[in-house]
């Protein structure tokens, strides 16, 4: 056994409670060494070792390197006190594991113990959280429904975009809009920042307590979060919190006042004067039209705490997107997490990261974030051809074990944004781009469409992917479409989709075929991703009666095979229940 490969500590990356009497234990070992593993467990107070509890770990997820383990245990009573350890079992060889390390044989002492589930250390998410199907919008690119309200000199709708010019989008245009949304299948909408600010992107805030005149007022929001609400879906707005305008008021004191301002400390001023020209002041990217706030400092975390609560309170939004989350304060997290549950305790809060979100996603801290290591995965295998289909595989195992499952599937999986090019301009191939929307679609975590990808929007990075949204049906792709709204209503419809596990089946570098299942209670949801130029046929192991979900047909396996095609560049869903 490759004992340096083994990996599980006493802590909540790899134990943690569901509710008050059950744990989930978390333990990775070698892929090479095929080991089964034990779980032996027991409260403090029994003495009698004939009564301990033994639960067999199941293997859930395989990278390139590691296998991943997990186990529930259940106690009678609170898990308080809960003592365990493990016997990993490889060939004729087995060791036993404990806080002390590796013995041959069970040692007294040689355990680990979990000692209370206080009531925020399991997940504080809202139950909502993993069964979303986002659509992000950028406001300014959506539709424009108060062309009185245009900002002056606003070019064409459709105009080419760049990154100074505006067309005229607003919350009018989103109202009008939301029974296209709706009918689309979403249940979550996420827009960019709506605040004041003189870009058309408005990530460089003036007035965060106020709505940038060219998007409309309060009332148009208001009137927006009731129309959301009232077709059944849920509303996050944008919150830029780690930076602020180049114009917003307390840095425009910090420039006039200097050393004296009482705003010093909001910031990071390397020298004085303060001055755009030097840039000597931290800026997020290194972008002087954007200085860097110092969440550190009490009276400037607790200004951007009262914004959070404010648009909550005022205007009943369902959360909060949190622009860089990974470069805010863990701190700031902990009590801005804090302050939104208090006033409403199903608020979902989700963050910016284009990497592992470990730092993020923690019961004191965010429920979600953006799943940009998905999106390589997908965009590395069906556009760039870069990897091969094992080493997608790899790839997305690698990334469900770096949470709980029950975060994984919260991620908010997307192919696009409004800082990417769009997956289709990139793909050059409409019959990927479908690839990737359907694997999308049936991935844990919950899918995120950005605005005009379900009619073929294509486009290069910022400003090419922020292109006008396409309102002209002769113009959009209407297949396209009618295959999102399908997906869309086949996972809302398909616990294995929303809930299940994930096991990877086939791994075919050769053909480029990737097949994977998904099992809830008695569904289980096969999908087939044929990425190659030719037609395959494929035999897996499962019993019963299946339907394809995309092909509207109904098959059998027979003698415990079930036989698959799936044509050049197609995918399939197959579905038992």
């Amino acid at each position: 056994m490759n004992l340096a490969a083994v990996r599980h500590r006493n802590t909540e990356q790899y134990i943690y409670p569901h509710g008050r009497n059950k744990l989930c234990i978390s333990l990775s070992a070698a892929r090479e060494d095929e080991m089964s593993i034990s779980l032996i467990y027991w409260p403090r107070y029994e003495t009698d070792r004939a009564k301990r509890s033994t639960v067999e770990m199941s293997r859930v997820l395989r990278d390139t390197y590691l296998d991943h383990f997990k186990a529930q245990l259940c106690t009678e009573n609170i898990s308080a006190y809960t003592r365990y350890c493990f016997l990993l079992k490889s060939g004729k060889e087995q060791l036993w594991l404990g806080k002390n390390g590796y013995s041959k044989a069970e040692e007294a002492d040689n355990f680990f113990e979990y000692l209370w589930p206080n009531p925020t250390d399991g997940s504080q998410a809202p139950a909502w959280a993993g069964e979303q199907i986002y659509y992000q919008i950028f406001p300014e690119r959506f539709c424009n429904g108060d062309k009185t309200i245009d900002p002056p000199g606003s070019v064409s709708w459709g105009t080419k975009p760049d990154r100074e010019n505006f067309m005229g989008g607003d919350l009018q245009g989103i109202i009008r809009k939301l029974d296209y949304i709706r009918d689309l299948g979403v249940s979550c909408l996420y827009l960019t920042p709506i605040f004041k600010a003189p870009s058309n992107h408005k990530y460089d805030t003036v007035d965060y307590f106020e709505i940038d005149p060219s998007f409309g007022t309060k009332r148009e929001l208001k009137e927006l979060v009731d129309g959301v609400h009232a077709r059944g879906m849920r509303i996050l707005l944008d919150g830029v919190f780690n930076h602020c305008g180049y114009y917003w008021p307390p840095f425009q004191d910090l420039i006039k006042n200097g050393e004296e301002s009482r705003y010093v400390s909001w910031f990071f001023p390397k020298s004085f004067p303060v001055d755009e020209k030097y840039e000597n002041y931290d800026c997020v990217g290194h972008y002087k039209w954007m200085p860097k706030i110092n969440l550190a400092n009490a009276e400037a975390r607790d200004y951007f705490i009262s914004v959070g609560k404010y648009w909550i309170e005022n205007f009943g939004i369902d959360g909060w997107r949190l622009d860089v989350a990974d470069e805010l304060p863990t701190q700031f997290l902990t009590y801005f997490s804090d302050a939104m549950r208090k006033i409403r305790p199903d608020v979902l809060l989700l963050g910016e990261t284009w990497a592992d979100a470990g730092k993020l996603l923690a019961p004191d801290r965010l429920d979600s974030a953006m799943n940009y290591v998905f999106r390589d995965a997908a965009l590395d295998w069906l556009a760039k051809n870069r990897i091969s289909t094992s080493q997608l595989d790899f790839r997305i195992n690698r990334m469900l074990s770096l949470y709980p499952y029950e975060t994984a599937l919260r991620l908010y999986n997307l192919l696009d944004s409004h800082d990417t090019e769009r997956f289709r301009w990139l793909c050059r191939d409409k019959r990927k781009h479908v690839l990737a929307v359907i694997f999308q679609m049936t991935l844990p975590g919950c899918p995120a469409i950005f605005y005009g990808d379900e009619v073929g929007l294509e486009g290069e990075n910022d400003p090419g992917c922020r292109l006008a949204m396409e309102w002209d049906e002769g113009k959009q792709d209407v297949k396209l479409l009618s295959l999102y709204k399908r997906l869309i209503s086949i996972r809302k419809c398909s616990p294995s989709l929303t809930k299940g596990d994930y096991q990877t089946l086939i791994c075919d570098d050769d053909a480029d075929v990737y097949v994977f299942k998904r099992t809830w209670e008695r569904e289980t949801s096969i999908v087939i991703l044929n990425a190659g130029a030719k037609p395959v046929h494929k035999k897996i192991i499962a019993h019963g009666e299946w339907t394809s979900l995309i092909g509207d047909k109904h098959v059998s396996s027979e003698d415990g095979e079930l036989c698959i095609t799936a044509q050049a560049y197609s995918a399939e869903i197959y579905q038992r229940k």
